[in-house]
């Protein structure tokens, strides 16, 4: 079944309505819809002239939901971001304990190298143990109290002899305990 386009009216334009024929009951009320469709018109033109009075403040629904979007992306974001502060923290003192293990680890490392070496060794147990080597004489040096006095105890007059930063010589060492054997202790108080 075909439709015959030409009788049915069409709309005048987009968004418009057809047009209904003219009946006498309706004619008087659109006549005076007519009159007053001008008088509409220049009141609508000088609104829109005229600045409209400003709200102190006024909130739209769309500023309310994208505040409140704010509001949560912000509440979200805070927890992840002292999470992040927290982690950034503890791994900024792993490194530092890294760093510090690794030293230790160096330090170690240099020092068990010094126990292969035989003369270091020797050196070692004459300083901390008192030991001497064959044919050599050891004396010890005993303080007032009986007590044997150690390698801590300073001897004046033995760093001036050192020249340049040089080890000091074997003589300087003598001379400068004999120096202090000379030499009577403070007395303690």
């Amino acid at each position: 079944m075909a439709r015959d386009t030409h009788s049915a009216r069409k709309p005048a334009g987009p968004g418009r309505k057809s047009r209904r024929p003219r009946t006498g009951k309706g004619l008087a009320q659109q006549t005076i819809a007519q009159a007053a469709a001008p008088v509409a018109q220049v009141v609508t033109r000088a609104a829109r002239r005229m600045p409209r009075p400003k709200r102190p403040f006024h909130v739209t629904r769309r500023a309310l939901v994208f505040a409140a979007v704010l509001v949560i992306m912000a509440l979200s974001f805070a927890g992840s971001l002292r999470v992040y502060l927290v982690q950034a923290g503890e791994l900024a003192a792993a490194r530092a304990e890294i760093e510090a293990n690794s030293a230790r680890i160096a330090e170690l490392t240099s020092e068990l190298e010094r126990w292969n070496d035989p003369a270091y060794v020797q050196a070692q147990a004459r300083q901390r143990l008192g030991w001497v080597m064959p044919g050599e004489v050891g004396y010890r040096v005993i303080g007032r109290d009986g007590r044997v006095l150690t390698g801590g105890v300073e001897i004046r007059g033995v760093g001036s002899s050192v020249p340049n930063g040089l080890e000091p010589r074997w003589w300087d060492h003598l001379a400068g305990s004999v120096n202090a054997a000379d030499e009577p202790e403070p007395a303690r108080g």
